[in-house]
């Protein structure tokens, strides 16, 4: 079967004076950006500043006062041409009952895309498509929603891609190949990635805007220096064995025992991981992190 995808636009987003008020809250309040190709923001800011409804603007799901355009487009008259060529991950996914495989081929023909390249993301991501296709979405594992959702979006065309917290369910293998799909869009498209926390995103961005009470209080550049394909060996060695730390440390996909650990972090990780440990300063004896090498799991202590 041939697909062929709906007519590619300029990835270009335009907030001109946006407005939104829920039962005289004023959640947005005179939203005013424009983000171009190329660009990768970090939409940051606390629960409630206001990221998700001005995300919800741009989908064309809310009304608001101001203007929105999203390709030269206004998103809410255009909603279908938009969204066929908007990849979204949302925080939350949907409590969908259908199996994955119909999600999947029901997600491919609303965007005129082949389902083979979202199945091939989702395999890419760790998850055996063969093996879960028949389960009902809502049953999948946080993970799991997750990496099929990732799939849909990124196993398509699309010029802009809006994300909120994609990457939080994933383990670091996973986060690994995530970052290499963006690699290879980051200079074509739009990328906008929500987040409450600035180092979960931090060198994914070339800018940040961040919001509080429905307001933009800070956007600027940033370095655009990690190679997000990059990864970092890393070897650790603490004062005394800590079992609240081998829990987390072993979330991070290193081995070892007692004091001796080791393992590979991704290079747009390594602010969060370095936050990670900054938890565990007093315990930490020797830290060594060199980019691009393997190394070999540390030997249980005897």
């Amino acid at each position: 079967m041939t697909f062929t995808p709906p007519p590619a636009f300029e990835p270009r987003i335009v907030f001109e004076n946006v407005s939104k008020t829920f039962r005289r809250n004023r959640v947005l309040d005179g939203i005013s950006l424009e983000i171009l190709k190329g660009e990768r923001i970090a939409l940051v800011g606390s629960n409630g500043a206001g990221k998700t409804t001005l995300i919800r603007c741009l989908l064309g799901e809310y009304t608001y006062d101001g203007t929105v355009s999203v390709g030269g487009l206004d998103p809410r008259a255009n909603r279908s041409v938009v969204l066929a060529r908007v990849g979204f991950v949302p925080q939350i996914p949907p409590p969908l009952k259908m199996p994955v495989g119909e999600l999947v081929s029901f997600a491919a023909s609303v965007c005129h895309s082949d389902p083979k390249e979202m199945v091939r993301v989702i395999e890419e991501l760790g998850l055996d498509f063969g093996r879960i296709r028949r389960l009902p979405f809502v049953k999948l594992s946080g993970g799991m929603k997750q990496k099929t959702l990732i799939g849909i979006a990124l196993g398509r065309p699309s010029d802009i891609l809006i994300m909120d917290e994609p990457a939080a369910n994933l383990d670091p293998e996973a986060r690994h190949i995530f970052f290499h799909q963006l690699a290879e869009r980051k200079d074509d498209s739009v990328m906008v990635i929500t987040s409450h926390r600035l180092d979960e995103v931090a060198a994914l961005v070339n800018r940040v805007v961040e919001m509080d009470m429905g307001r933009v209080v800070l956007d600027d550049r940033v370095a655009d220096s990690v190679d997000m394909t990059s990864r970092m060996s890393c070897d650790l060695k603490l004062v005394r064995a800590d079992e609240a730390f081998a829990r987390t440390i072993g979330e991070w996909g290193f081995e070892g025992a007692g004091t001796r650990w080791s393992g590979m972090v991704n290079g747009p990780d390594r602010l969060r991981f370095m936050c990670m440990l900054s938890r565990y300063t007093g315990l930490i004896a020797g830290l060594e992190m060199v980019e691009g090498k393997e190394v070999a799991p540390c030997a249980p202590e005897i």
